[in-house]
């Protein structure tokens, strides 16, 4: 859509990168095909968004949806509302498990590119800053916006 297109540098970062992965999801397979156009990237399940179930509120109430999404994802991390789909403690698991696949493919000497979605992509970073690699950039929760770790 107008207005959506990327960055140049993130362009020029990701069409140089030894690795691009994306979630399975359509618009991140979307986004990495916009950030590297023509280029063969594999999709991996495990890059999924973290689930968001609906926060148990009265059905009258009436709120935005950016409301509602913060009231879901509060619940969700705070007091473990799952209503059956992935609990926090299995989605920081899985992170942990993404972020360690991202540490040996950089171990190689291999620059990553992980196009998924904002509360798992943080969810990864924190497991990432666990693990010893720190956040360099941060440009703040926008659209394209970027976070780069380094080994420490």
């Amino acid at each position: 859509m107008p207005g959506q297109t990327p960055p140049a540098d993130l362009c020029h970062r990701t069409q140089a990168a030894h690795v691009v992965i994306t979630s399975t999801r359509p618009r991140a397979v979307e986004s990495a095909q916009a950030l590297a156009p023509g280029r063969e990237f594999p999709t991996d399940a495990s890059l999924i968004e973290a689930p968001l179930p609906p926060p148990p509120l009265p059905g009258f109430l009436r709120l935005s949806p950016r409301v509602w999404g913060f009231l879901a994802r509060f619940w969700w991390w705070y007091f473990n509302h799952h209503a059956g789909e992935e609990s926090r403690a299995q989605a920081e698991a899985r992170a942990d498990g993404v972020a360690a696949r991202l540490e040996a493919i950089a171990q190689g000497g291999e620059d990553v590119v992980v196009v998924a979605h904002g509360f798992f992509n943080l969810m990864i970073g924190r497991a990432l800053v666990k693990r010893g690699w720190a956040m360099f950039k941060s440009p703040g929760w926008t659209y394209w916006s970027v976070r780069r770790f380094e080994r420490k």
